[in-house]
């Protein structure tokens, strides 16, 4: 139950025809795929909660640059952990494998599971969120889907949330076709929430009132600190760098690259994003289902 394998035997079956990988990614790959994992939903509708609060915990005001911050220290000292075990064990496999090799089978299976979970749960979070905004761009353009096709079954009338089933599988068609081809499309929606962020900060920060970050902290640290826990969602998916690892043209040098890079990247525009936000209008004010919209 407890039993390891070695970093030796786990190389060696990774290396054996029948599981060997085309080794096909560089830092540039990997760097987009961290982007495209970690950018989602976390920063188009949960930092509209972390900023105002709700009724289980304060808000962080302003104060949310300090949170991201925080959360973004926090991602670093796991990423050092995940640089370090990608580039000792380059195969495919992630926290499982680091597991199976350092805490024995029994906890590399429940690792394993869980991991699963993580991602189940984070694309249901992601494909929902995207189907809220998919939403709101229809309303805009004078159309709207029935209530029954955008919630999932209950008794309200909903059916299923269709937008999101549609997202859902075609992405995973893509993922289907090849791990060159899903790297590309990767780049190519990291390439577009990119230029919506930046299209955003660039325009939003020349309308900028800076008596909207007063008070900066209008719950005092502990609206920081709850804030924190929430927004440490949105930097979930540098792990999903490592998953790569068997795949990565040089793994021992891009793999660290391609998660200290993604991760740096995506705390800079959270940053960002943060200071613009509660900048353009008074924290209280802001919508939190739809807060960049």
């Amino acid at each position: 139950m407890f039993r390891t394998k070695s970093i030796d035997q786990i190389l060696i079956d990774s290396d054996a025809p029948e599981h060997r990988l085309k080794r096909s990614l560089t830092a540039w790959d990997l760097t987009g795929l961290g982007i495209g994992a970690i950018i989602g939903t976390g920063i188009f509708v949960l930092i509209g909660t972390a900023i105002v609060g709700d009724a289980h915990r304060p808000g962080a005001g302003p104060g949310i640059i300090l949170s991201f911050i925080l959360s973004g220290i926090t991602c670093a000292l796991a990423a050092l952990c995940y640089a370090e075990f990608a580039a000792m064990i380059p195969v495919a496999g992630s926290a499982y494998t680091y597991s199976y090799a350092t805490l024995g089978e029994f906890l590399a299976w429940l690792t394993g599971w869980n991991l699963i979970l993580e991602y189940g749960v984070a694309c249901v979070a992601v494909a929902i969120g995207w189907s809220g905004y998919f939403n709101n761009i229809l309303t805009l353009c004078g159309l709207e889907l029935p209530y029954w096709a955008t919630h999932p079954p209950g008794a309200d009338g909903g059916i299923a949330n269709i937008p999101a089933a549609i997202i859902v599988l075609l992405v995973t068609g893509i993922l289907i076709v090849g791990v060159k081809e899903s790297a590309r499309a990767t780049c190519g929606i990291v390439l577009v929430k990119l230029a919506v962020i930046v299209f955003f900060i660039a325009v939003g920060s020349s309308s900028v009132d800076t008596a909207n970050w007063s008070p900066f902290m209008p719950f005092g640290f502990s609206g920081v600190g709850a804030a924190a826990a929430i927004v440490f969602f949105a930097y979930i998916g540098f792990d999903a760098v490592s998953t790569t690892a068997e795949e990565a043209k040089n793994p021992q040098r891009d793999l660290p690259i391609g998660i200290f890079a993604s991760l740096a990247i995506c705390t800079l525009l959270y940053i960002s994003v943060a200071a613009v936000l509660t900048g353009l209008v008074p924290f209280s004010k802001i919508d939190i289902h739809a807060p960049v919209a």
